[in-house]
């Protein structure tokens, strides 16, 4: 069976539901997918409840309620069969109604996001294709390529006129100021999160016409090349994308914001903004530079150290994934980074791989999650665990080990 036709047998099935559980990873890639899916049976007619949540459990499903999961449950073995599950996560997950492009021998990691997965599954519930957008989100909030399905998607959006790309600055933002001081994606080491360099940069950057975009992106390279590896000086100006469909039109700026709001704990606000409702944008945009600035202030408190992997722990269980990131693609980094955070008796872990490093980082937490009491998985160079807090320091030797093997 092809990904199309795995994407057109559960299209099927959700087109017979009267109504449909929904529940949708709290990141940009979750969100836009549940968001895609709900759009579509909206359109079809069918009832649906969408829950935005960082984990779920296979005890809270019933098999008798139609149940969809967006963005986790192939990594979930003991799932009841009846789940249908749109994934792009290393599978574990047997069920028939599930559709992840790793089945197919698609790339998962830098090929397919689970949005892009879910528009397919759109598609066969009707004419959806200016959803298409929507795909944006999970490439850019995963960090994946424009290539392979990812590229054809892409195509055809571009060719309809639901994206239209071009070049300019990368970081999203109200205005320049906030651009900078909130930058996350890239972190800008000794900018981000320090108002007396936001100023001097926006002063030595300034005309009589306002701020010269050549001139800072100039002095912002200059002032960063010490410290940040290559990858993050590109990811500064490129190519950006205009969602013509959507209620935030640039693509790198929705993914920021609906991926902070999802992480901050507001789901609904974050999957309302995918589902194009302009209630509530200005708290959206609030609540995304509250939690990007909550990162920053970790990342800069973070002590990374010589060694691979590194351990780093964070008291806001909110700003782990977005703190391994930074640490992970946008610092002189060379081997995994784990950054923890304890809520209770759990622990949470998100673990980075840099990109080039030769090791499947979703196989080896899964693999000590489980020898430590817990669960676990992702991608080969993104995962995450949770454990008991009393197993964390076995649960950092068996990762110690994996990387030096």
């Amino acid at each position: 069976m092809s990904l199309d036709e795995a994407a057109h047998r559960l299209a099927e099935h959700l087109g017979r539901q009267e109504f449909v559980e929904v529940y949708a990873h709290h990141d940009a890639d979750g969100i836009a997918a549940g968001s895609i899916l709900c759009m579509a049976l909206l359109r079809r007619g069918i009832h649906f409840r969408l829950r935005i949540l960082p984990r779920v459990s296979p005890a809270a499903f019933s098999p008798e309620t139609p149940t969809l999961l967006c963005d986790f449950g192939s990594g979930i073995e003991d799932l009841p069969g009846s789940v249908m599950v749109v994934d792009h996560h290393i599978p574990y997950f047997e069920g028939e109604l599930q559709v992840n492009p790793r089945l197919h021998g698609i790339d998962g990691d830098r090929e397919l996001s689970s949005a892009g997965a879910a528009f397919l599954v759109a598609q066969g519930l009707g004419d959806n294709r200016d959803l298409a957008g929507l795909v944006m989100l999970g490439i850019l909030g995963d960090g994946q390529a424009l290539s392979g399905v990812n590229l054809s998607l892409f195509n055809d959006a571009v060719a309809q006129g639901i994206i239209t790309p071009g070049q300019g600055l990368l970081l999203p933002g109200r205005d320049e100021h906030e651009r900078l001081y909130a930058a996350l994606n890239p972190y800008l080491h000794q900018v981000s999160g320090d108002e007396m360099a936001v100023a001097d940069l926006l002063e030595s950057a300034s005309s009589g016409d306002g701020v010269s975009l050549d001139k800072l992106i100039s002095l912002l390279v200059l002032r960063l090349s010490p410290f940040a590896p290559e990858e993050t000086l590109e990811r500064i100006y490129g190519a950006r994308y205009d969602l013509q469909r959507e209620v935030i039109p640039d693509a790198h700026t929705l993914a920021a914001v609906v991926d902070a709001c999802g992480k901050s704990g507001y789901g609904g606000l974050a999957s309302s903004l995918c589902l194009r409702s302009t209630v509530d944008i200005e708290v959206a945009w609030d609540l995304s530079f509250q939690h990007r600035g909550r990162v920053i202030q970790a990342v800069r408190a973070a002590c990374i150290g010589d060694g691979a992997p590194q351990f780093v722990e964070v008291d806001d269980v909110r700003v782990a994934s977005d703190v391994a990131d930074a640490l992970s693609l946008d610092c002189l980094q060379k081997g995994p980074v784990m950054v923890a955070a304890r809520n209770d008796e759990l622990c949470h872990l998100s673990a980075r791989c840099p990109r080039g490093m030769e090791m499947d980082l979703g196989e080896a937490v899964r693999e000590a999650a489980i020898q430590c009491g817990g669960f676990g998985g992702g991608h080969r160079f993104r995962a995450g665990a949770t454990i008991p807090c009393a197993r964390l320091e076995q649960f950092r030797g068996l990762i110690e080990r994996a990387v030096a093997a």
